[in-house]
């Protein structure tokens, strides 16, 4: 692994991971797709938050890897796949660093949904002392 150039060369960009104990739920229309609570949420600036899911935990039958990549000068480069599920397909909406930066080594093949991408996603996080 190595260090994150974009941590080196914007030190003032805040990148926060946080590790959730509650169950976090990923839905599109009647399918669970992942359900956890072994999530780690992300916070980084100038992004929507996003949950990393561990891929034991995701239902990977319903995903297809794509050759689809993209570089994330604080991450590393991002892997993509697209879902499958009863209300459509929808390409490169699944990504993963196969082998991140030093400073975000725990995301390391865990699996993250852009919400943005599907219409019909909700992800749910048990609230606090549920």
């Amino acid at each position: 692994m190595k260090n994150s150039p974009g941590h080196q060369k914007w030190p003032n960009h805040k990148i926060k991971e946080e590790r959730i104990s509650k169950k976090v739920t990923v839905e599109v229309g009647d399918d669970v797709l992942a359900e956890s609570s072994n999530v780690i949420l992300v916070k980084e600036d100038e992004h929507p938050d996003r949950y990393y899911f561990p891929r034991s935990d995701v239902k990977m039958e319903k995903l297809q890897q794509t050759s689809t990549t993209t570089d994330c000068p604080f991450k590393g480069t991002a892997h993509y796949f697209s879902l499958r599920t009863g209300s459509g397909e929808y390409k490169d909406a699944v990504w993963s660093y196969e082998d991140p930066y030093v400073e975000h080594r725990d995301l390391k093949g865990r699996l993250a949904f852009y919400d943005d991408k599907i219409r019909e996603i909700r992800i749910r996080a048990e609230p606090e002392g549920a």
